[in-house]
């Protein structure tokens, strides 16, 4: 009996350990929290889903922020720290379609007047990046008075300067024109 009540704290005991609110989206265990280099305050994973193309599930996004919320417009305007997670499930995606996807996500949100303040560092941004394959994974960080930090499979490949750069970047997924509304509303905690 002693023994039975001691393994059944034992088992409560590793339950309660367990990450909360970690989530497991086609087979990878999205974290339920987040550190940033550079950024003394913890981010909690606010919501993640898959972002589909046609029927193929191409990438896993996940947002991560200070503490939670649904309303995309205070997370845009927001000036904390973020992240974007970007977990690649499809085999390959070409450098060429990641360049096309990242600018109409840009023309899609943006008024003209931004496009151009923007300009080069757009151009800049997509420079960061290449051929993604199967397994993947992207970290778009928001690094208040830095800029936007993009790491590729733990390695960093640069800094977009300016903190007007990260709120036109994030309404790719939580913007008026989202990339999916799906996607959108799981990375809101809506679904």
């Amino acid at each position: 009996m002693k023994k039975t009540i001691i393994n059944l704290l034992a088992g409560l005991c590793l339950i309660m350990a367990l990450p909360s609110s970690a989530m497991e989206i086609a087979k990878q265990t999205i974290p339920d929290q987040a550190t940033l280099d550079g950024v003394e305050q913890s981010l909690v994973l606010n919501g993640a889903g898959i972002r589909y193309k046609f029927v193929f599930k191409i990438y896993i996004g996940a947002l991560y922020l200070p503490e939670k919320s649904q309303d995309a417009e205070a997370i845009i305007a927001s000036e904390g720290p973020k992240r974007i997670l970007m977990h690649f499930l499809y085999d390959k995606v070409q450098k060429k379609d990641m360049d096309k996807a990242w600018k109409e996500g840009f023309a899609d949100n943006l008024d003209k007047a931004m496009l151009v303040q923007l300009g080069q560092r757009m151009d800049d941004f997509s420079d960061l990046f290449t051929d993604t394959v199967e397994g993947d994974t992207i970290w778009l960080d928001n690094i208040p008075g830095s800029g936007t930090r993009v790491t590729i499979n733990g390695a960093e490949k640069g800094l977009i300067p300016g903190d007007d750069f990260y709120p036109a970047l994030i309404q790719i997924w939580i913007g008026k024109d989202p990339i999916t509304t799906d996607l959108k509303k799981q990375m809101l905690g809506l679904e």
